[in-house]
């Protein structure tokens, strides 16, 4: 088990003697923080507490105890060990006034049903016939751009993968509403640090103060698209393998109940499954734009293996490269960059024993930029992850799909995804960063570009002539 940088474990006045808590902040940090870290970005926060306590690290919220996690034996331990000692945190909980109770926010036996149902449409056979459906659209949005247009690439990718996950997932064309939609969604997301912060919201959602207002209009915005998508499903007695027709046939009554979990549950998948693919597109372009040898690598994988021709789901395996800078990527900017569980009951962490109640932190965004794990973090080099170099990485030094029960169910489909996608718009496309464009992560309920990401579009065919990087190295692009 890993030890902590520090030793200065003290036990807080007033509690049992028998708990041994970690270092870490000795006041109050409810104060500490609004004066030393944005409370937009707890990232700053994060990255504090690991370099100056080490793995383990405990600070308190009013009454509360936290504790933040940064090594893999300490993440297994909550993530699957003790899995069933912890559920979802209170972050997590307040996306259930977006989601309600949907897979990422049920527990237990409802969560281990929803996931049942939903597993035959991630099973191998059925992701295999998605890939066509992603390659059309992606093909489609090639054709669109023009050379040297310049686009916001993070609002590109957000249309791309609603879509994809639109057809593929719940069989339905959603290309008339994906403007509503994504503006509803990104209206959302940027009310989100407030709602996380707004005590009592879940309650003065009902009140609607200005800020809530926006929320409650945007939410039904989502779900009147939800409903309606569900609705012309029914009415073609569609009979498919959709995820859509397995979750209606397993909720064959229209009760406001059945109807109102059916929603939650086509929401949260649909969400997941489209807003995190974005953003690590998103932030692959960005990555491949400041690393032109690595961007070279990229291309001349794509040109050797297709010969110019679109790609298909058997081509995949051979696309390594692709999988590898998507990967390498998604360490640096993780879609989901923190996650969190919150203990039942009283529990050993290490040499630490700490009481029922205390909220657990782990950050994906800070343990894959740990120097431990990936010497020279800050570089991007796809090739930590070869074969050889994943085969000799502890477990949990990179888990950007989660881990243990809860590890994502669209994983799968999530990756080849990525890999399809890329390929296909890289066939024909280069991406330049806008001179000037400023590039800041902002951590959402993912992690998107703060100011999205205004790029330039260059044909490949224009640019050969001017290729010079052979001999450049991958430089620092984080």
């Amino acid at each position: 088990m890993a030890t902590a940088a520090r030793n200065d474990v003290r036990e807080p006045a007033g509690r049992p003697a028998k708990y041994r808590f970690p270092p870490g902040f000795q006041r109050n940090l409810l104060w500490f923080a609004l004066r030393k870290f944005r409370p937009a970005n707890p990232i700053l926060l994060f990255q504090h507490l690991a370099r100056d306590y080490g793995d383990i690290a405990h600070y308190k919220i009013g009454w509360h105890h936290i504790v933040f996690l940064n090594h893999p034996d300490y993440i297994r331990e909550v993530l699957v060990v003790q899995n069933d000692n912890f559920i979802k945190e209170r972050t997590v909980q307040r996306t259930k006034m977006l989601l309600g109770e949907g897979m990422i926010t049920s527990e237990s036996a409802q969560h281990r049903t929803q996931r049942l149902v939903a597993q035959p449409a991630f099973h191998r056979q059925r992701i295999s016939e998605y890939a066509n459906t992603m390659v059309e659209e992606a093909a489609r949005m090639r054709d669109s751009w023009r050379d040297a247009e310049e686009r916001d690439i993070a609002i590109d990718m957000m249309h791309l993968t609603l879509n994809v996950v639109a057809q593929t997932l719940f069989a339905t064309d959603l290309r008339g509403e994906v403007d509503e939609l994504a503006d509803a969604i990104n209206r959302i997301m940027g009310l989100y640090n407030f709602l996380v912060m707004l005590p009592a919201a879940e309650w003065l959602v009902h009140v609607r103060p200005p800020g809530l207002a926006a929320f409650v209009r945007a939410r039904k915005r989502i779900d009147a698209v939800v409903y309606r998508m569900i609705a012309a499903h029914r009415q073609r007695h569609s009979e498919g393998g959709s995820l859509l027709d397995l979750m209606l046939a397993a909720s064959p009554d229209k009760s406001a109940v059945s109807e109102q979990s059916l929603r939650d549950q086509v929401i949260t998948i649909f969400l997941a499954g489209y807003e995190t693919v974005a953003n690590a597109l998103s932030w692959t372009w960005y990555l491949l734009s400041q690393n032109p040898e690595c961007e070279r690598l990229f291309h001349e994988e794509i040109d050797r293996e297709l010969q110019g021709r679109l790609p298909t789901f058997n081509d995949v395996p051979r696309l390594r490269y692709v999988e590898m800078v998507l990967a390498e990527s998604m360490r640096l900017y993780p879609p989901a960059w923190a996650m969190g569980r919150y203990a039942r009951a009283d529990f050993q962490l290490g040499d630490f024993f700490l009481p029922a109640k205390t909220t657990v932190l782990m950050s994906q965004f800070v343990t894959h930029r740990d120097a431990r794990f990936f010497p020279d973090p800050l570089r991007f080099d796809p090739e930590r992850f070869t074969p050889e170099a994943r085969s000799r990485r502890t477990k949990l030094t990179y888990f950007p799909f989660g881990a243990g029960v809860r590890q994502c169910i669209g994983e799968s489909f999530a990756s080849m995804e990525g890999v399809l996608l890329l390929t296909t718009l890289a066939q024909k496309w280069k991406l330049r960063l806008v001179p000037g464009h400023r590039v800041e992560p902002e951590p959402l309920i993912t992690l998107r570009p703060k100011y999205g990401m205004r790029m330039q579009v260059e044909a490949r065919n224009q640019s050969k002539a001017s290729r010079s990087a052979d001999e450049q190295l991958c430089h620092r692009g984080a």
